[in-house]
């Protein structure tokens, strides 16, 4: 058996997939190190890991970054996602590959499984340390004639006008857009001696497995041969999570269960999951909010609504009828995987992206707002419901989703990486 190094971000959207991954690679046998921030040691330790922190590298919460990261709570939108790329991710980089050095020294591994925002794994691969296949967590954004830049959601173009329009793109988000990521990163690369690579999304020289199916993603004509799609990963729920006492109202409900989420980021409720209750308060519908972290900040909820901190989406999704989110890759897979039609809302990270992809494979509508008014939700929930079309879509990929099993593929491929192959 091997060792396997796994490696991710403290943040819930990219180190929770890892975590069936992990326990699928520990339950045959593989000794597993997980180096990540301390908020999550318990999770990565139950899925048979041993946990490493990050020393050199600045550790935070991802609940509250501007601890860590003074001055990120001051800004919104783009102005956030440049600092985050350019602080969080780029900036961490040589801190982190330095915590992997030292690792590697007195621990050494076969193969480092990173989520595909810490690149460390990458760089140390690239310095002579061990094969780095990277787990997708995010739409892909990798680099195609056929897409435009990753990041503002626009839609994919083909074509040799499309290619164009897509160069063009290219060049000014990394100059202008992404330009101090950018530069920043070319700078760790000259002062490690490697090749300078430009600031987007890495493709690994071996393995990327995507947790998702390709229905989701954009067709591209240059797809990398190292890309997997791999399916749904599905988080085991936290220890001592257990169902609401509302929970037989959604069992027996006599009409359609309406889900909304924000994730674990983006958690403003008056962004989103207020906006859909009281759109959703005089339909006949059973709204079911989810992640909300103060069920009492909501105030008196209409008689169709309910909400709690925590429901498992695996026990959650097969009763619902329509997911409303804000735009998390991770949770817009799982309600896929169970052919829910999607209504997507939120502008922040990796958002627009999200909702951008969710309109183009037909699987539901997006708002392109993060605080959407309670008449346009309320009408394009009642679109999902009513026109055939999305939940058809949505049922066909469900298909290929079921074809799939994301934890066992994800270790035979891994496996496969060990033996060469």
């Amino acid at each position: 058996m091997a060792r396997i190094l796994i490696a991710s971000q403290p943040i819930a959207g990219h180190l929770l997939p890892l975590l069936p991954v992990a326990r699928e690679l520990a339950a045959r046998g593989h000794e597993l190190r997980w180096y990540t921030g301390r908020k999550y040691a318990a999770r990565v330790r139950a899925a048979g890991a041993a946990f490493e922190p990050f020393t050199l590298a600045r550790d935070y919460d991802d609940r509250a970054f501007g601890v860590a990261f003074p001055g990120r709570d001051a800004l919104s939108g783009l102005r956030q996602v440049q600092f985050d790329t350019r602080h969080i991710f780029v900036g961490q980089m040589l801190p982190q590959l330095r915590d992997l050095q030292a690792l590697h020294r007195a621990w050494p591994w076969e193969v480092t499984l990173a989520e595909q925002t810490l690149s460390a794994g990458l760089l140390l691969e690239e310095l002579g340390g061990p094969p780095c296949a990277l787990l997708g967590v995010l739409p892909l954004g990798i680099h195609s004639r056929d897409t435009a830049p990753f990041g503002p959601g626009l839609p994919p173009m083909r074509g040799p006008l499309g290619r164009a329009r897509n160069a063009a793109l290219r060049r000014v988000t990394q100059r202008v857009v992404f330009g101090g990521a950018d530069r920043d990163l070319r700078a760790v690369c000259r002062s490690l001696g490697i090749p300078e690579r430009p600031f987007e999304p890495p493709i690994p020289p071996t393995l990327l497995l995507q947790a998702s199916v390709p229905g989701v993603e954009y067709a591209v004509s240059d797809r990398p041969p190292q890309l997997h799609f791999i399916g749904a990963l599905t988080p085991p729920a936290p220890p001592g999570a257990a169902l609401p006492d509302w929970w037989p109202d959604v069992q027996r409900a006599d009409r359609p269960v309406v889900v909304v989420t924000q994730g674990t980021i983006a958690t403003d409720p008056r962004d989103l999951i207020l906006p859909t209750v009281r759109a959703l308060a005089d339909e006949p519908v059973l709204v079911v909010a989810a992640g909300v972290r103060d069920p009492a900040a909501l105030g008196e909820l209409p008689a169709n609504a309910r909400t709690a901190p925590f429901l498992p989406f695996d026990r959650m999704l097969p009763h619902a009828s329509v997911y409303v989110t804000n735009g998390g890759y991770g949770g817009v897979q799982l309600a896929l995987s169970h052919g829910l039609p999607v209504l997507s809302a939120g502008t922040t990270e990796d958002k627009l992206e999200v909702g951008r992809r969710v309109q183009v494979a037909g699987v539901g509508l997006r708002l392109g707002t993060r605080t959407p008014a309670p008449g346009a939700v309320r009408r394009a929930v009642r679109r999902l419901l009513r026109e055939p079309r999305f939940r058809e879509r949505a049922q066909t990929l469900r298909a290929e989703f079921r074809a799939h099993d994301a934890p066992r593929e994800a270790a035979d491929l891994i496996e496969g990486l060990l033996q060469g192959r």
